[in-house]
């Protein structure tokens, strides 16, 4: 049951795309014969990815279409007239997956793993019955190993009457090209500087001549929300921007950036926080070092108080034992006379006295 769904499926899919190739040929035939090129419009839009990564792209319709049928196709020649299509509007195949958005009269493609192959024009398009054209918008997609023009995120989000930070990176060749930011709903796009969209909301621009420019909207409003593109020269790279409500109970401050904002506000934080913590450990080597060294030089000082000491009281001793300890004597010897001593004149007589 399940296979005899899916082949009914495929069969159906792909009746259709040999109707609208033959409409297709029909109406260039009638062309031909009336005098009429049938020729095929250069791509409004031209884009740059690299290997291996993806995209997502999206294609606005006017409301009147919003019940007919969108679909995404590809050739790789540049031929609408032979294009292949990849996906129906809600639909995947492969690595293509398309969504349509009736609410904001757009359907967007995302293509995934994009390869060297992949490389051609694109098709967003929407069916028309009977024998006329399609309603379609070219694109040119060009994969390859370091693209020309992209941002670092292609999805971002943030809060009403807040900020965002949009990074948009250019090789070298596009240095002097007019770098834009644009709404693809919005025919008007902003320039490096700033610009006041409304009473709340700014657009500035900064190229920091490196290869890459920022973009920053301050005071964001639920309005905002949709598709935008960074531009640089014929170059664009799409970015995503959703606007929520602020979260129950929180106060949102809004910062107002200064001229030298040149990165995003993730690169900001870690340029402000980073040198900090530096700052911090060195403060803590250095007070450290000082206190270590202070008590190295009072422990010199009391080791060298203590010493002077000792020697001090030694000298005092040896004073003190030299002044009570000494004795003097004096020798007196005398000739051997002749006396009337009781004491025999041959016998040595040796007088002495001491003094203390």
């Amino acid at each position: 049951m399940y296979m005899m769904k899916m082949q009914k499926e495929e069969t159906s899919q792909l009746f259709d795309k040999r109707t609208v190739s033959l409409k297709k040929f029909i109406v260039c035939f009638l062309w031909l014969i009336t005098g009429t090129e049938c020729t095929t419009r250069s791509a409004s839009r031209v884009l740059t990815v690299q290997t291996g990564g993806s995209l997502i792209i999206p294609c606005y319709y006017d409301r009147k279409y919003t019940e007919h049928k969108k679909y995404w196709c590809f050739d790789r020649r540049s031929a609408y007239n032979y294009c292949s299509i990849l996906a129906y509007a809600n639909d995947t195949k492969g690595k293509v997956s398309v969504i349509d958005h009736p609410d904001q009269s757009c359907f967007s493609m995302t293509m995934r793993n994009l390869q060297d192959k992949d490389t051609g024009a694109y098709w967003c398009a929407v069916e028309i019955e009977g024998i006329t054209w399609d309603v379609t918008e070219q694109l040119h997609l060009t994969v390859q190993s370091a693209p020309d023009v992209s941002v670092v995120n292609n999805s971002v989000s943030g809060h009403k009457g807040g900020d965002i930070g949009v990074q948009c990176l250019y090789s070298s060749g596009y240095q002097n090209e007019v770098k834009r930011w644009c709404r693809y709903k919005d025919p008007s796009c902003y320039t490096v500087g700033r610009t006041d969209t409304s009473q709340n909301t700014s657009v500035q621009i900064i190229d920091d001549g490196r290869r890459s420019f920022t973009v920053l909207m301050t005071g964001l409003r639920l309005t905002d929300s949709g598709w935008y593109f960074c531009s640089v020269g014929k170059q664009e790279a799409p970015v995503q921007l959703t606007v929520t409500e602020n979260p129950q109970g929180s106060v949102l401050k809004v910062t107002e950036s200064k001229p030298g904002f040149e990165r995003n506000r993730d690169y900001l934080y870690l340029e402000v926080w980073i040198p900090a913590v530096v700052l911090l450990m060195v403060i803590v080597i250095v007070v450290s070092a000082v206190a270590l060294k202070k008590h190295n030089n009072k422990h010199i000082t009391e080791v060298n108080r203590d010493r002077a000491n000792d020697a001090g009281n030694g000298a005092s001793s040896s004073s003190a034992i030299a002044e009570s300890d000494v004795t003097y004597t004096t020798v007196t010897v005398q000739p051997k006379t002749k006396a009337s001593s009781p004491v025999s004149v041959e016998d040595d007589v040796t007088y002495s006295s001491v003094h203390r």
